[in-house]
């Protein structure tokens, strides 16, 4: 009988222990839990000064600002690669800063039109070209853009306006002072360049 008792009370002893055992590993995993949680929330949080005044401002995902960025890179580039003036070092300045947005089918793209003439022209005819960003298609999963834009290309005799349509991929690279965005252009290639006026100017 006293045996029984004895081994009833180790088993009984041996239950609690790892009961407090196994309780205590849970309530350790909860709250490690909840101060990362708490901590990652703080580190979102903070305080801007203005005019000495704390302003409490909130770090938001990168993801959720992806598709602005994707835009604004696009419409960078573009912007780059076409809005140009008759000024050669003006002209390779532009081009230099567009190629670290996109890949090797950039420089494809820019040594086309070079055999083409088209840069010459511009500083032949003193032509200024202006780039107005319609809009941009972007299919987030595919990682794919489409760009609609008008081209004007001022001349001393006449103003053209031209519609551009381009379609390319994107990349997510990391960042740099040359790539703000951390994007870099793929596969890209134009799909349209026609003209859509060509207005005379007065000659007096």
């Amino acid at each position: 009988m006293l045996i029984k008792n004895i081994e009833a009370k180790i088993r009984l002893a041996t239950v609690v222990a790892l009961g407090s055992l196994i309780c205590s590993v849970a309530i350790c995993g909860i709250v490690s839990v909840f101060a990362f949680k708490q901590v990652a929330n703080a580190r979102r949080s903070v305080y801007i000064l203005d005019n000495n005044v704390p302003i409490l401002a909130k770090q938001t995902d990168m993801q959720v600002n992806r598709p602005a960025e994707y835009r604004a890179h696009v419409d960078l580039f573009h912007s780059l690669f076409f809005s140009l003036t008759p000024d050669d070092k003006y002209i390779e300045y532009q081009l230099k800063r567009a190629m670290y947005l996109i890949d090797e089918s950039g420089a494809r793209e820019y040594d086309d039109l070079k055999e083409k003439g088209f840069f010459t022209s511009i500083l032949s005819s003193s032509s200024v070209l202006t780039l107005q960003t319609d809009s941009i298609l972007l299919d987030m999963p595919r990682h794919y853009f489409r760009y609609y834009g008008k081209l004007k290309i001022d001349r001393r005799s006449s103003t053209l306006t031209r519609s551009l349509v381009t379609e390319g991929y994107l990349k997510d690279i990391p960042r740099s002072d040359n790539n703000p965005h951390g994007v870099l252009i793929t596969g890209w290639k134009t799909l349209e360049n026609k003209d859509l006026s060509d207005v005379q100017k007065n000659s007096f």
